[in-house]
């Protein structure tokens, strides 16, 4: 097994108990009328000349919820209900290398039932059962590019595509998630800072690419003007924005980092991407989270300790009641969510 695998691999497994610590987080700080029960389903997205991306739904319905199984995940949801109200806003969750559509459940859940249409997709190529396109040159570009397929399918085909208000789109992004934000908010990598990088700076991130000494040509990224705000995580492989690389950006963007991240180093990517950034709207620092405490919380780290376990007196459940209550109140706030 490669270093990738023995690191991001399990991602997903850590969040299939991520259910059970859904009772015990705390609600978000949303007033009782304004709380949904949580719709779901699983979507096939079409992406053309590629395999369709596998998403998950979560929307706001006035169903009554119930004990279903999403995998090996036991969560409380209403399958294929009626969507509680038009006018909703959409809001993209992009989770990190190896991961998947649930790797964020408690935050899914928690934005559904504030009033958001929620979708999940699983990178096709970049996660727990397929890490093809990790470290290739079109790694971030595809990734990119099954955002904005997400997006027109919601807005399309999906049979709730009338109940999203087409100009309340955002976008959450962890880790090489947050990447994908940056670049589908307008942001262009260039490739060509990763080989000088990784020469002086090692970080975790350049043993992804087979041979990030070899010089890579930039490609194609895809950008969605229908984003209107973004919030990320530990934005991996930030060295990656050179001087312009984010002038395009116009939208607002709420940004997160953890005090311990050893995985994404500070100084060279959310540091870089805060300095670059024209119009940040927040900076959210975490005193003593590592990389992984952005993962849905465990119940029992000792199942998972490489995955799940944070630094002593570092509550992750707490963090993420602190998280999602502010992801909530972001996303109202540029997004004007009713």
């Amino acid at each position: 097994m490669n270093v990738k695998s023995r690191l991001f691999a399990p991602l997903l497994m850590a969040t299939v108990t991520a259910a059970a610590a859904l009772a015990v987080l705390p609600a978000p700080a949303v007033a009782a009328e304004q709380m949904y029960q949580v719709g779901f389903e699983q979507a096939a997205i079409p992406d053309a000349d590629h395999a369709p991306i596998a998403a998950i739904i979560w929307y706001p319905t006035a169903a009554e919820a119930r004990d279903i199984q999403v995998g090996p995940v036991a969560i409380k949801a209403a399958p294929s209900a009626p969507i509680a109200r038009s006018g909703l806003p959409l809001l993209i969750i992009s989770h990190g290398t190896g991961a998947g559509a649930i790797s964020h459940v408690d935050t899914a859940i928690a934005l559904a039932q504030a009033g958001f249409v929620v979708v999940t997709p699983t990178h096709s190529g970049d996660n727990y059962e397929d890490e093809s396109n990790v470290g290739k040159p079109a790694w971030l570009a595809d990734r990119s590019r099954h955002i904005v397929r997400t997006i027109d399918f919601m807005l399309g085909s999906w049979r709730g595509s009338l109940n999203i208000d087409e100009n309340k789109i955002g976008i959450f992004g962890f880790s090489a998630g947050a990447t994908t934000a940056l670049i589908s908010i307008g942001g262009e990598p260039d490739l060509g800072r990763l080989a000088p990088h990784c020469a002086t700076q090692p970080e975790f991130v350049c043993r992804l690419y087979p041979a990030p000494a070899a010089a890579v040509e930039n490609p194609s990224w895809s950008h969605d003007p229908r984003i209107s705000a973004a919030a990320i995580a530990a934005p991996g492989l930030g060295f990656l924005f050179g001087p312009d690389s984010l002038a395009k950006v116009k939208t607002p963007v709420q940004i997160w980092a953890g005090s311990d991240d050893k995985i994404v180093p500070y100084a060279s990517n959310t540091a870089n991407v805060r300095a670059l950034l024209p119009k940040t709207t927040e900076y959210r620092p975490v005193q003593g989270a590592g990389h992984l405490s952005f993962l849905s919380p465990c119940p029992d780290p000792s199942v998972m300790p490489a995955i799940c376990t944070d630094k002593p007196g570092f509550d992750r459940t707490a963090f993420h009641a602190e998280l999602n209550a502010a992801l909530i109140t972001f996303f109202r706030a540029h997004l004007a969510a009713p």
